[in-house]
């Protein structure tokens, strides 16, 4: 039986044969082929890159006792360098700790002998405005404001007017005692200044027991003499109960 002659399946045949190959334009394939080389040599350089050792660290100095300034960390101590930091750390704890100490002592000492109102500094100043306003004392020493004061002397005149002889004690009562002696001297003349102070349990602040000034020549003048004869207690039936 002959078979049937169909156009349309004898072109769908041919087709193929009749299309020409493509070509691309002369600056395309450049490109292309560009940066097919230019992919490849990325990848080798990767390649090299990934294949590199790690540079090294730079070296460092030694960690020592009086060169250590603590940009180092800690984990990249050796166990001899932390023991060096330690020990370093350990004697500025202690140098701090020696000037907080000095410090305290040193204001403790300013407060309690100068600046505290019942310091030994405080003491000979009330003294000796006491005794420029006395009238007896300028007959005797010349005028208030020319009378100086100063304590024990020494054979250096920087430590002249510093050193006041005291005494201090605390009787069987519980009455503290506190003395000192200082010098006076002025246009006219010089004196001795002797001070006793009394500090009973019941009191706050120390009252003047004896405050006296003996100049050469002329008789011992008692500035709290009239004080302390305010302060004596009345006679009942001949005797004094308080």
């Amino acid at each position: 039986m002959t078979a049937l002659y169909k156009p349309s399946e004898a072109i769908a045949v041919l087709r193929p044969s009749f299309i020409l190959p493509r070509i691309q334009p002369h600056a395309s394939r450049s490109t292309s082929l560009g940066r097919k080389a230019l992919s490849t040599t990325c990848h080798v350089q990767a390649t090299h890159s990934s294949t590199t050792s790690p540079t090294p660290h730079p070296h460092r100095k030694s960690i020592t006792l009086t060169g250590d300034t603590g940009q180092v960390r800690w984990s990249d101590l050796s166990p001899a360098e932390k023991a060096v930091r330690t020990t370093q750390q350990s004697v500025n704890l202690v140098v701090v700790l020696v000037g907080i100490i000095a410090t305290g002592g040193v204001g403790y000492f300013l407060f309690s002998d100068v600046f505290s109102p019942s310091s030994k500094t405080a003491h000979f100043n009330r003294a000796t405005t006491r005794i420029r306003q006395d009238a007896r004392c300028q007959a005797l020493l010349g005028p208030g404001p020319k009378i100086s004061a100063h304590g024990e002397g020494s054979w250096s005149r920087w430590a002249r007017n510093r050193f006041i002889s005291s005494t201090e004690e605390t009787d069987k009562w519980g009455t503290e005692h506190f003395r000192f002696r200082f010098y006076v001297e002025g246009p006219l003349g010089q004196g001795v200044v002797h001070v006793h102070l009394i500090k009973k349990p019941s009191q706050s602040e120390f009252e003047y027991e004896t405050l006296a000034v003996d100049v050469k020549g002329h008789q011992r003048i008692d500035l709290v003499a009239e004080e302390k004869k305010d302060k004596v207690a009345p006679k009942i039936f001949g005797a004094r109960w308080w």
